[in-house]
């Protein structure tokens, strides 16, 4: 009976820790300051620079201002990357076209990868504090086995999502923020998995003169070296499954 009661206050103690008012109206700031970024965004037609044909007409004063100021182009190029990505903008695929075509292609992949990571991580937080105590109030039930896979084997899940054109770029960033993967394998996987799909669109920025639609790029063939490489990631999850099924290893 004691341990009834006792169960009974600490779970009403942890309910009310997350309902508390100072934690509700952070989540409600947060909430608001994304909303404000993001209609900003739409009110003033901010997309419309985030275009290739934009870039394509600004494309020579962007290369000279680069040239004449690289490593003030370089921080402000990230930090646009970082809101973009954290506000979950559309125009991700431009700005990395972007960073190819003004700083080459290796050197504009690392670049990019800050920018990619670093916004991917402030998504998967603010997703995180904003939205997954009320997600696993709601659906916990049916959230479980999604939870459970993840836990055992989110590094190779996740490598394999950023990997396969298929799963947008920011709904991974929030759907993973709904998770309980641990925050440093998230931003491991995160910046290794864009590494690919980065390189090969900042190796098509150096040739931006000759690109006309984003699809030029994101080529068939392309698609399906990502799902290979994602469909690769998998392996060391379906060879445990398999050996763990296997009958040398139940006698084992």
């Amino acid at each position: 009976m004691k341990t009834t009661i006792m169960e009974s206050r600490m779970a009403h103690s942890d309910t009310t820790a997350h309902d508390s008012p100072s934690s509700s109206m952070g989540k409600i700031l947060t909430g608001i300051v994304f909303l404000i970024g993001i209609g900003g965004f739409m009110y003033f037609d901010l997309g419309q620079y985030l275009s290739l044909d934009s870039i394509k007409a600004n494309r020579t004063l962007l290369l000279n201002y680069t040239e004449s100021h690289f490593a003030l182009a370089v921080t402000v190029f990230i930090l646009v990357y970082i809101l973009q990505t954290t506000l979950s903008l559309p125009g991700g695929a431009i700005l990395t076209l972007t960073g190819g075509f003004l700083f080459g292609s290796v050197t504009g992949t690392f670049i990019v990868n800050i920018g990619a990571t670093v916004g991917a991580t402030l998504a998967f937080l603010a997703a995180r504090y904003i939205l997954r105590d009320w997600v696993e109030r709601k659906f916990g039930d049916r959230l479980n086995a999604i939870q459970s896979g993840f836990a055992k084997n989110a590094f190779s899940y996740l490598m394999t999502l950023r990997l396969i054109p298929a799963f947008p770029f920011f709904l991974v960033n929030l759907v993973s923020g709904l998770t309980r993967i641990n925050l440093s394998t998230y931003i491991m996987a995160t910046s290794l998995g864009i590494i690919p799909g980065s390189f090969v669109f900042a190796f098509a920025g150096r040739q931006l003169g000759s690109i006309n639609t984003l699809s030029e790029i994101a080529s068939p063939p392309v698609l399906l070296a990502f799902t290979f490489l994602g469909l690769l990631a998998l392996m060391p999850i379906a060879y445990r499954k398999w050996t763990s099924k296997s009958p040398d290893s139940g006698q084992a």
